[in-house]
């Protein structure tokens, strides 16, 4: 990480994560088929997020959407530009982040607890306190009596609630989740919906949130931040004007919600499509799958 005195002078004060110039290029190797080039990722992005905002993140598939999460996390690495978390340099991971994923990431040799009780491990943290605060955070997500369950005995919804208890357990200051309900069903999804804000609105987090579905960005964000295709730029941030607290049967049948929806799918509509090669004054990134771009 950095000190303070890393953040440039113009960024404003309040920003609890502030993206600033952020591009991401990945440089392909020749193949049978294709030349070596350079694929564009992210391109120019900037962003800046209040401590304690739920933003989330929708564009086409392949528009770096998770590479920028990855970003965030400090799992990659940007070509040029920067990341600020309380005014302190993003050189890579930390506890002050926490991440849930699509795929759960379970350990499954773990009891629900154990899994839990993991980055508190971590952190060293006395094993007569992690119980305690395990028991709480298995409780606020839902699975009080699954303890001592194993991941195989429960089902998607659970196991991703889990997830969302394991994240939040070792006090993180930015939860970052990457479509972390796109493998349940949707009526399972809309339970964790409901769950997720029950929690947001208990612990006040910072969440970014990543997804596909432009029904859940607009339910759960306090803004939508619109990527384009490749390659993904900032189109435009949508301000969520619903009140709070949502509850899914009041919140997506009213008209509100309905023109804030057709917004968001209107500028993902409009969003160009075609991959770009990167300009040659940026620099190019190391070797690397073009799937990880993705």
């Amino acid at each position: 990480m950095g000190t303070s005195k890393d953040i440039p002078k113009q960024i404003t004060t309040d920003a609890k994560i502030v993206v600033k110039d952020i591009n991401r290029i990945f440089h392909l190797k020749k193949s049978k088929t294709e030349p070596a080039r350079d694929f564009i990722a992210l391109q120019d992005i900037n962003l800046e997020v209040k401590k304690g905002e739920f933003l989330v993140l929708v564009g086409p598939s392949g528009c770096g959407k998770s590479t920028l999460l990855d970003i965030l996390a400090g799992l990659a690495h940007p070509t040029s530009g920067v990341v600020y978390i309380d005014g302190k340099r993003v050189t890579g991971p930390a506890l002050d982040r926490g991440i849930v994923l699509q795929g759960y990431a379970l350990f499954p040799w773990r009891t629900v607890r154990q899994n839990v009780e993991f980055g508190l491990e971590i952190k060293k943290v006395p094993k007569g306190e992690r119980k305690g605060i395990s028991d709480h955070f298995i409780k606020l997500v839902g699975l009080d009596g699954f303890a001592d369950r194993f991941p195989h005995e429960l089902s998607g919804g659970m196991k991703q609630r889990v997830a969302i208890a394991r994240a939040l357990a070792y006090d993180p200051e930015v939860l970052l989740m990457d479509e972390p309900f796109a493998a349940v069903d949707a009526q399972t999804r809309e339970s964790l919906q409901d769950e997720l804000l029950r929690i947001w609105e208990e612990t006040r987090k910072t969440i970014i949130f990543v997804t596909h579905s432009i029904e859940e960005a607009a339910f759960l964000g306090d803004r939508v931040a619109v990527l384009t295709a490749n390659p993904g730029t900032l189109r435009e941030i949508v301000k969520i004007d619903l009140p709070r607290p949502r509850h899914n049967s009041d919140i997506r049948s009213s008209a509100q919600f309905g023109w804030i929806r057709h917004k968001i799918w209107e500028l993902l509509q409009n969003s160009p499509h075609e991959p770009k090669v990167h300009p040659q004054s940026l620099p190019v990134a190391d070797a690397i799958s073009p799937t990880a771009a993705l």
